[in-house]
């Protein structure tokens, strides 16, 4: 791996964190016969890893390319464009996109070293067909503390509004072995905390002929007692009686779960081709709250077809309900997808309006949450320190990247990847601030 003679990659990983599990196997792959490098301009190739989810992101994503294109002409020889982006629009970014050496889709990472060779040969290369295969070898991004496992690809739910199922295709769900093997290796390499992700995590299973999120949860709690295993992207209506057990029953389990709702107006839920109703996502809150869950989840505004009431339901559930954690997405009209051609579309400056409103109102929320836990003690874990000295941490009830964090004050040093008791001393709108528990 360090052979002078060996291609140096400069990788650049966009999106979301299933994205990021993509980019971990790349790199994983290219240590075989590169070496990553920190900065572009040291780089013989430089591979974005792209998101296009939405409009915003796309946008991030071409932005990107285009930075990056600028250093083939001070020196790296090849611009190698992976992810969502050249799954969907290959094809079209090919003719724009001219200083792009190789495009490769979502599931053709296992060729990324084909790829390099070939464009650093002056060839171009192409690859947006599905090959299934699961790659266990990663090369973490995170901190060496924490690691996401996708447990499945690809999703089958279909709403209206998703481009998700046109990118990477129905779900797929990987072997609960492999999955297993994987949490195992982790736990032996040091990692405190697991995070299990997919586009429908509480559907694993489903597409092989049944549920297995419960028996993975169970079987996984063990392989991180000592640590934390957390659980994202579960969908409300595929949160069952039998998944919570499973989750109440081990300590190891962080009692939060991110729960994407959506919305809470009916015909709004039912033109997105959601599954829940209002009610029924409104009793699986409540029922979580009350066993002691701290929740995250996200909505979306500006849905073809939303008016004003519908957006007073949406709000006044919000308001209702508290959730600790909340994010909240102006709808993006996705070609391909049914809501593209639905009547009744927003204008921007709405969607703006009611994005802005739903942030205040989740702002305050999160500040009286947090007021409310000043004098509790939290076991938290360390992830680093600022300059000024305080450390940045977590609680069961903050994910990392995606909800807000901890500061501790410490007199005594403390490593990153370590438990301990903080003392919530103040709070802020969707932080908290503690000190240091000394006999922890």
């Amino acid at each position: 791996m360090n052979d002078a003679g060996a291609v140096k990659a400069y990788v650049v990983s966009l999106g979301c964190d299933k994205n990021r599990i993509d980019t971990e196997h790349m790199l994983a792959l290219l240590s075989d016969g590169a070496v990553v490098v920190g900065e572009p301009e040291n780089a013989d190739v430089i591979i974005i890893n792209t998101c296009g989810f939405v409009e915003e992101a796309k946008r991030e994503s071409i932005d990107a390319i285009l930075e990056m294109a600028r250093y083939k002409k001070a020196g790296a020889k090849a611009l190698v464009v992976t992810g969502c982006l050249a799954q969907r629009y290959a094809r079209e970014l090919q003719k724009e996109l001219p200083e792009v050496d190789a495009f490769l889709g979502v599931s053709g990472y296992g060729k990324i070293n084909e790829a390099v060779r070939r464009a650093l040969r002056g060839e171009r290369f192409v690859c947006t067909e599905r090959i299934d295969a699961d790659f266990e070898e990663r090369v973490l991004t995170t901190p060496a503390h924490y690691a996401y496992v996708r447990i499945a690809d690809g999703c089958s739910n279909n709403c209206s509004y998703c481009a998700i199922p046109i990118i990477r295709g129905p779900q797929r769900s990987r072997e609960l072995k492999s999955v297993l093997r994987e949490i195992e290796r982790l736990r032996r390499d040091g990692v405190l905390e697991v995070i299990l992700i997919a586009q429908d995590t509480a559907r694993y299973g489903e597409d092989a002929g049944r549920r297995m999120i419960a028996e993975l949860v169970d079987e996984a709690a063990g392989i991180m007692e000592g640590g934390w295993l957390r659980l994202m992207y579960c969908y409300p209506d595929a949160v069952t009686d039998e998944l919570i057990g499973a989750m109440m029953k081990h300590k190891s389990v962080c009692r939060y779960l991110d729960m994407p709702v959506q919305h809470f107006s009916d015909k709004i839920l039912k033109s997105m081709n959601r599954r829940n109703t209002s009610e029924s996502a409104k009793a699986a809150v409540k029922r979580l709250h009350g066993l002691g869950f701290a929740l995250r989840t996200t909505v979306m505004v500006g849905f073809p077809g939303e008016t004003e009431e519908d957006f007073r339901i949406l709000t006044d559930c919000v308001e209702e309900l508290k959730f600790e954690n909340l994010g909240c997405f102006k709808y993006s009209a996705e070609e391909g997808t049914k809501a593209a051609e639905m009547p009744g579309q927003v204008p921007e400056e709405k969607k703006a309006e009611r994005y802005d409103a739903v942030m205040r109102l989740q702002k305050r929320i999160s500040r009286e949450i947090c007021a409310g836990l000043k004098g509790t003690t939290q076991k938290a874990v360390i992830d680093g320190r600022r300059e000024d000295g305080l450390y940045i941490a977590r609680t069961m009830g903050q994910a990392p990247e995606s909800d807000g964090v901890t500061f501790v004050c410490s007199k005594k040093s403390l490593t990153p990847g370590t438990f301990h008791d903080v003392l919530i001393k103040d709070a802020y709108d969707y932080d908290l601030f503690g000190e240091l528990n000394e006999h922890s």
